[in-house]
């Protein structure tokens, strides 16, 4: 019996300590950190925010915040390049048929045409581009200001599809074209495609490939790592989506099915 009491004495006391150890706050009652906060106010992706914290760029209360993972709270003042950055709760989707010629991103130094022109009357909330295609590619290129989708739909682990209808200067060899299929390695590292063909009734200078690889001119450095030189280059399929309906350098807002697709096809 005595033994019995000890043990249910120790027990009542280990349930009392737990119950009187303080708890830690719940992530999700602290504020969003700073490049959170900075994503869903349309100025950038989370990835490229991180970048423009850690240039110094940010400011929380007029003091700069180089801190990864810094909380914002709810009396604080973010500006970011000098200007103050509100949050908003309107979420906004639009996807553009890029068109040649047209740089992706917000203002252009030698004052060249940006994707950010031909949205200029498109809405009132500060969107940005989810990724990039380079001036010359032409495609699928989508806008928000909802940071957490953007996130996940450049970040390699949700392995998003894209597929393209590249162009080139001369004919794919079929050796070529199963060396892409088999894996290439590049000057950055490995690189594999999906699948890659060619086009019925096309000559052997167009292909079609996807690929969930999102590295920087990656479709352009395949065919040059193989003596090709890409001619022209138009992204046909993004997560999803295509370019139905949707004229060279024109967009329209997505569709609340699309958007619910997209947000689901992304945490894949």
């Amino acid at each position: 019996m005595k033994k019995n009491n000890h043990k249910n004495y120790s027990d009542r006391g280990q349930r009392k300590s737990k119950q009187e150890k303080p708890q830690e706050e719940p992530v999700e009652q602290r504020g969003p950190r700073l490049n959170k906060f900075i994503a869903n106010a349309g100025i950038c992706s989370r990835r490229k925010a991180d970048e423009h914290i850690a240039a110094g760029e940010v400011m929380v209360n007029d003091v700069v915040v180089k801190e990864m993972g810094y909380r914002v709270e709810p009396s604080d003042v973010i500006k970011f390049r000098g200007e103050i950055v509100r949050p908003v709760d309107k979420k906004v989707y639009i996807l553009m048929n890029k068109p040649k010629n047209t740089i992706t991103t917000a203002k252009d130094e030698r004052g060249r045409k940006t994707v950010m022109d031909i949205l200029k009357n498109a809405t009132n909330v500060r969107i940005f581009p989810v990724g990039r295609l380079d001036r010359n590619t032409t495609g699928l290129l989508l806008f928000t200001n909802d940071g957490d989708l953007a996130k996940k739909l450049t970040h390699p682990s949700h392995q998003v599809a894209k597929i393209y209808h590249a162009t080139l200067n001369r004919p794919l060899k079929t050796d070529d074209l199963e060396k892409i299929a088999r894996g290439l390695t590049l000057e950055d590292g490995p690189v594999n495609v999906d699948w890659i063909r060619f086009f019925d009734n096309k000559p052997k200078t167009e292909v079609q490939l996807e690929i969930h690889v999102g590295r920087n001119r990656i479709v352009r450095r395949i065919f040059e790592h193989l003596g090709y030189r890409v001619e022209r280059l138009d992204r046909t399929y993004f997560a999803g989506l295509t370019k139905k309906d949707i004229g060279r350098g024109k967009f329209r807002f997505l569709k609340k099915e699309e958007i619910r697709m997209l947000k689901h096809f992304s945490a894949k």
